[in-house]
């Protein structure tokens, strides 16, 4: 079964993003082996540099990769799709690879060197999100990709 993994900077605090992660994460079940992973943020004091907290949570994000991890940053520089491509593109994906890690940073967002290092850069919006919004929204877009490929009703 395909690896699905989301790798995630801090926890989500809003109790309503907190069940809708819970109720994407729960369906998603059924189509691929998931796992999400919290990392801790780097805590922000007055004075410190953005890119040192970014270069910091990259670091931890880093030692959450698997070597044969398939790593797509969420940026919102990134490649846009609407959902019949994103559902084209993860089912493409999941015939070439067999593990695919999906980054989503804290509210500074990922470091320059971690979105060089993913193998793809993927937006989900150029609207600036929050990034706790950005994990229920990516799950939504996971679970509606996931229903596309295996030909089912929710997406209309």
């Amino acid at each position: 079964m395909f690896k699905l993994k989301i790798i995630v900077v801090d926890r989500t605090r809003a109790d309503f993003l907190r069940a809708g992660e819970t109720f994407y994460l729960n369906r998603l079940k059924r189509y691929t082996d998931l796992s999400w992973m919290e990392v801790k943020p780097v805590k922000m004091n007055k004075g410190t540099p953005e890119a040192e907290v970014r270069s910091k949570e990259a670091g931890a994000i880093v030692k959450r990769f698997h070597p044969r991890d398939y790593l797509v940053a969420l940026d919102r520089t990134g490649t846009a799709y609407d959902s019949e491509g994103f559902a084209g593109h993860l089912e493409k994906l999941s015939f070439s690879r067999d593990r695919l890690a999906f980054i989503i940073g804290g509210p500074l967002g990922l470091s320059g060197d971690l979105l060089k290092q993913a193998n793809e850069v993927f937006s989900l919006s150029k609207l600036t999100l929050t990034h706790e919004m950005i994990r229920l929204f990516l799950l939504e877009q996971l679970y509606r990709a996931f229903t596309i490929i295996h030909h089912e009703k929710y997406h209309k």
